[in-house]
């Protein structure tokens, strides 16, 4: 019987990414080259493939398993990542075959946010998720788990370590979701404190990397970590942002700025469920400042991620303004873009040279005078379709 190696740090890792029609290969493999990278492993081998339909015993299929057991003895790797969801029993046959550690997508993702969590609220939804994404590996996971052991003054005469597993667990994830909610009413607080003193909430939401963080610390000079790296961001801040006039100069309002996790595509749902409480704050915002990667290839699809996530939490109807990021890579200049009827749908900046970002300040007090009057036009609209950029490949416009 195969026991699971240990999980150490710094491990070589021979990638695998499979074709089965999804589409946007080449950013996949960035993107799962970029989370490696994140997580601490070191990519020292590929692996692709084409099939029409995964194995149901072992995803990539005998052939490929045996060609990536053969990259795994060449390269002296110690763990094979898959870019894929794999289910309990797929992992256990791949581990077997190869002799290794096998992680899917899914665990490389909880993985990463496990090292970035940094508060307590978020140290716990995290390992609510991963004690949720555990709880599917332990039926029909590994076999040791069926063996019945004697347990004095911990487990019943004749329960088996699966049954005692799935016990513990469930206590654990009792405890934590007991916590989050607690937490979560004390958000509920802040927010109707918010709302009596009338202040715009502002939630920043985007791809992993677009530059949410270095557009809050631009905005509101909160010294945030910031990095080139996919969740850098974990943990929720909010600051206070003040809008000057766009004519007179007086303060037009104030407006609550918070920096959220940034999404990514198949995000695992057991984070989704695990983040509600944090999520909701963005389902209850006012307004959205989606934070777009303009100089990368693939933000269309990242755009299409970020709004499928936002349906998913309950926020697909709150009104957005796209900020289209990182127009210094680009060559792109900075403005606002507005529709046929004079609404916002975009402000190009920098956040890293702060070119648009007055602009940026200008289209929210606007949002800002708009919401303190008692009028029932929106200055912006909810984002519900995509239109294409002239000059770049095409985008969400909103």
């Amino acid at each position: 019987m195969l026991e699971r190696p240990g999980q150490g740090g710094g491990e070589k890792a021979v990638l695998v990414q499979l074709d089965l029609g999804q589409g946007s290969i080449g950013e996949r493999l960035d993107e799962l080259k970029l989370l490696t990278a994140s997580a601490g492993a070191a990519a020292v081998a590929l692996v692709q493939g084409r099939r029409e339909r995964p194995d149901p015993a072992l995803f990539a299929g005998k052939g490929k398993v045996a060609e990536v057991a053969a990259a795994i003895r060449d390269a002296g790797a110690d763990i094979a990542i898959f870019n894929h969801a794999l289910s309990a029993v797929q992992q256990r046959n791949l581990e077997k075959e190869l002799g290794c550690r096998v992680v899917d997508r899914d665990s490389l993702i909880l993985d990463i946010f496990a090292q970035r969590a940094r508060s307590h609220e978020g140290k716990l939804q995290v390992e609510l998720a991963q004690l949720q994404h555990m709880a599917t590996r332990l039926v029909r996971g590994w076999t040791h788990l069926e063996r019945q052991k004697g347990g004095i003054g911990l487990r019943g005469p004749g329960e088996t370590q699966l049954e005692t597993d799935r016990r513990l667990l469930g206590k654990r994830v009792k405890v934590l979701k007991d916590r989050l909610k607690q937490l979560e009413r004390q958000r509920a607080v802040r927010r109707r404190a918010r709302t009596r003193r009338e202040m715009l909430a502002i939630s920043l939401v985007g791809y992993t990397n677009a530059g949410k963080s270095t557009l809050f610390n631009a905005l509101t000079k909160a010294g945030v970590y910031a990095a080139d790296q996919l969740f850098a961001t974990l943990d929720t801040a909010s600051r206070r942002l003040y809008l000057a006039g766009q004519a007179s100069g007086q303060a037009s309002g104030q407006a609550v700025l918070s920096d959220t996790v940034g999404f990514i595509r198949d995000l695992p749902h057991s984070l989704v469920a695990a983040f509600h409480a944090t999520l909701e704050e963005t389902a209850a915002a006012d307004l959205l400042l989606h934070v777009v990667d303009s100089a990368s290839a693939d933000r269309e699809a990242q755009i299409d991620a970020v709004n499928g996530v936002l349906d998913e939490i309950g926020a697909a109807q709150v009104p957005q303004i796209v900020v289209w990021n990182k127009i210094d890579a680009t060559s792109a200049e900075a403005a606002v873009e507005r529709d046929a009827y004079g609404k916002i749908i975009r402000v190009r900046v920098s956040a890293r040279t702060g070119a648009g970002l007055d602009l940026l300040r200008q289209a929210l007090a606007e949002v800002a005078q708009a919401h303190a009057e008692p009028v029932t036009d929106s200055i912006i609209e909810p984002v519900i379709e995509s239109v294409t950029e002239p000059v770049l490949p095409a985008a969400a416009a909103y």
